[in-house]
C-alpha cells in the first residue's frame, strides 16, 4: 500500500508541473490527469514537508491538515476546475460578516484565495496555495466561534474557558460533506438564549441609546421615599423623570422617582428598595461604559461555556454575587454568593458536581497557610488569624505532619515550611464552611459552602472570601439539588444537616456547575444590566480585543 501512494503522489507531481498527458504504458487506457488531481498532489508535496510552525496551535493544526486530506486522497474541499467553488464563496461571504458575531473580518482573510479569478489563468501552486489557506481560516473561525480567542482567554491562569470544538479533522470532512456550509459554519457560535440576546443589541435590532448628557447627583442625606431634597431634582434628570403636572414639586421624591430609582437598582444589581444611598449614588455617578465594547467583550464570554450548559446546572455569576440554580430552562432557586476579592479571585471555568459533604472538615489551602497564617504563628499580625499558636486553638484547628498531629507550639515557624504541614478545622460550629460543602472537583480547588460570617451577604459588595464561593443558604441549595437528584423531601436533607457528623452524599448524576464573569445582562424586558468589573478583566479583554 505504502509503495503504491509514493507511485502515485510520483505521477501527480510530475503531472502537477506539466502539461496533461496520456498514459504511454502499452495496453493501458487513455486517461489525463485533471488540474483537481494535481492540486491535490501539490497539496500532498507541502504537507510533507518539514513543519516550521510557531506555536503549538498551528502544529495541531498543521497535522490536522495532513491526516484529513492523507485520509481523503488529497481530494480539494475548496477548488474546483474553474478555481474557488461555490461553497469557498460561500464561507467567505460569512468571514466578511464576523462582526456581526462579535468577531473581526480582518482576523479571517483569505488573501491567496480571494485574488484567484478560474483555474485556467492560475498555477497548480496557487491553487494548492488557496485549498490549504481556506482550510486553515475555516479552522480559525470554527475555534474562534466555539472556543474563544487564545489571545483573549490566555491573559490570565482565572480564564479556563472549556468549549467543545469538535477534532479539525472531523471539522473539515463536515464541511467537505456539507451542501450548503453557512448553517454549519454558523453553528459554532454560542446557542445560548442571552448571547443570541447580546448580538441583537450589538446590531442595533432593538433599539436603545446611552444617554446624550450625564447627569451628576450631588452628596446629601439618604433619601427615602416621600422626602424632599434638592438633589431629587437632579435624580429627575439622571432616570429622565419629569415633574408632576400642576402643583408638581421637582424636589419631592415622589412614587413615580421611587419606582424609576426601583427600576435603575434593579438594573444594576443593587437592592431594589427605593432607598437612594452611597451605593446607588455611586452606580448614578459613574460614567456609562462604551455599550459595543462591553457586549463584545461579554460575548466573547459566552465562547469560554460548554455548547450545552445542561438542562439542570447551577451557574455562578461572580460580578453580580449571585448563583442560580435551572431547571429546563426555569429558575428554580436564586441566592447570594460571596466571591473571592480581588488578591484571591473566583477564577472562571465549568465543572461537574458529583458529591455534597455535610459538615465537612476544612483543610486550609497553601495561600491561607502562607499570607495569614504563617505571620500569626511568627508573632505578627494575620489577616484571618491573630498571633501565635494559641489563636489555632481559638479557631479549632489542628496541625499534622507527616500524618501525625503535633503541637503547633513545638514548631519554629520561622524556619519550617509551613506548606509541608498540615492544618484543617474539624467540623462543628467554629469550621469556616459551615455545615456543608458542595464539591465539583477542578484544579482551582474552588466549591461552594456555607459560611459563618452571614453578615457579608446584607452588603452589596460581597467580593470577600479567599476564591471559593460562600451560599447565603445553603440548605436550600442542598434541598434542591437533593430533591432533583435522589427525589428527597426537604425533611430527609435536612436530617443530613441536623445530623452533626461528616459524611458525604454522592449524586447519581453529576451537576454541571458554571462559574462565569458577566458585567452585561439583556433582562426580559429588553434592557441591558450592568455589572461591577469587580477583577478589572473588562479592561484586560477590551485591550487583547483591541477595542
Amino acid at each position: 500500500m505504502q509503495l503504491a501512494r509514493l507511485l502515485a503522489y510520483g505521477f501527480l507531481t510530475l503531472a502537477a508541473f506539466s502539461a496533461p498527458v496520456a498514459a504511454v504504458e502499452p495496453g493501458a487506457p487513455e486517461r489525463l490527469i485533471s488540474r483537481v488531481d494535481a492540486v491535490g498532489a501539490a497539496m500532498q508535496k507541502q504537507l510533507s514537508a518539514k513543519f516550521r510552525d510557531t506555536s503549538n496551535s498551528e502544529k495541531e493544526m498543521r497535522g490536522a491538515l495532513v491526516e484529513y486530506y492523507a485520509d481523503h486522497g488529497n481530494e480539494p474541499i475548496w477548488i474546483d476546475e474553474n478555481g474557488l467553488n461555490a461553497k469557498a464563496l460561500a464561507v467567505i461571504e460569512e468571514f466578511k460578516r464576523a462582526e456581526s458575531y462579535g468577531l473581526r473580518s480582518s482576523d479571517y482573510k483569505v488573501h491567496l484565495a480571494e485574488t484567484l479569478k478560474s483555474a485556467k489563468g492560475d498555477k497548480i501552486e496557487r491553487l494548492s496555495d488557496a485549498e490549504l489557506e481556506m482550510s486553515r481560516v475555516v479552522l480559525t473561525y470554527a475555534s474562534h466561534a466555539r472556543m474563544g480567542r487564545p489571545k483573549v482567554y490566555g491573559l490570565s491562569r482565572n480564564y479556563d474557558p472549556t468549549g467543545d470544538l469538535p477534532e479539525y479533522s472531523e471539522i473539515l470532512d463536515n464541511f467537505a460533506k456539507a451542501d450548503d456550509p453557512k448553517p454549519y459554519l454558523l453553528g459554532f457560535h454560542p446557542k445560548h438564549p442571552q448571547f443570541a440576546a447580546l448580538r441583537k443589541m450589538l446590531n442595533g435590532s432593538n433599539g436603545g441609546s446611552e444617554p446624550k448628557r450625564h447627569i451628576h447627583v450631588s452628596d446629601g442625606p439618604v433619601l427615602n421615599p416621600g422626602d424632599r431634597h434638592r438633589t431629587v431634582s437632579q435624580l429627575r434628570q439622571r432616570l429622565d423623570v419629569p415633574i408632576p403636572q400642576g402643583d408638581g414639586d421637582a424636589d419631592l421624591y415622589d412614587p413615580a422617582l421611587v419606582q424609576a430609582v426601583k427600576d435603575f437598582q434593579e438594573q444594576k444589581g443593587l437592592t431594589a428598595d427605593g432607598v437612594v444611598g452611597p451605593g446607588t449614588k455611586t452606580a448614578m455617578n459613574r460614567r456609562p461604559r462604551n455599550r459595543n465594547k462591553a457586549i463584545l467583550i461579554n460575548m466573547e464570554r459566552w465562547r469560554w461555556l460548554p455548547h450545552d450548559l445542561g438542562e439542570f446546572h447551577v451557574k455562578v455569576n461572580v460580578p453580580e454575587a449571585i448563583v442560580r440554580v435551572k431547571d429546563n430552562g426555569k429558575t428554580v432557586l436564586t441566592e447570594r454568593v460571596v466571591v473571592g476579592k480581588t488578591r484571591y479571585q473566583t477564577p472562571v471555568f465549568s465543572g461537574k458536581m458529583d458529591h455534597i459533604v455535610f459538615h465537612p472538615y476544612w483543610n486550609v489551602p497553601n495561600s491561607i497557610k502562607i499570607n495569614e497564617l504563617l505571620p500569626g504563628l511568627r508573632g505578627g499580625g494575620g489577616g484571618f488569624f491573630s498571633s501565635r499558636p494559641r489563636i489555632l486553638r481559638v479557631y479549632d484547628l489542628h496541625v499534622k505532619y507527616r500524618g501525625r498531629e503535633i503541637n503547633a507550639g513545638s514548631v519554629n515557624w520561622s524556619r519550617s515550611n509551613i506548606t509541608q504541614y498540615h492544618f484543617y478545622q474539624k467540623p462543628g460550629g467554629l469550621n469556616v464552611l459551615g455545615s456543608v460543602k458542595f464539591m465539583f472537583p477542578n484544579k482551582h480547588d474552588v466549591y461552594l459552602h456555607d459560611t459563618q460570617e452571614k453578615f457579608y451577604f446584607n452588603r452589596t459588595y460581597r467580593a470577600e472570601s479567599h476564591g471559593c464561593v460562600r451560599v447565603q443558604n445553603p440548605r436550600r441549595l442542598a434541598e434542591v439539588l437533593l430533591r432533583k437528584d435522589r427525589g428527597w423531601s426537604s425533611g430527609q436533607t435536612g436530617s443530613h444537616f441536623a445530623g452533626g457528623h461528616n459524611h458525604r452524599v454522592n449524586l447519581k448524576k453529576h451537576v454541571p456547575v458554571h462559574i462565569t464573569y458577566f458585567t452585561v445582562w439583556v433582562d426580559g424586558k429588553g434592557n441591558l444590566r450592568t455589572y461591577s468589573d469587580l477583577y478589572g478583566h473588562d479592561n484586560r479583554m477590551a485591550a487583547a480585543m483591541r477595542l
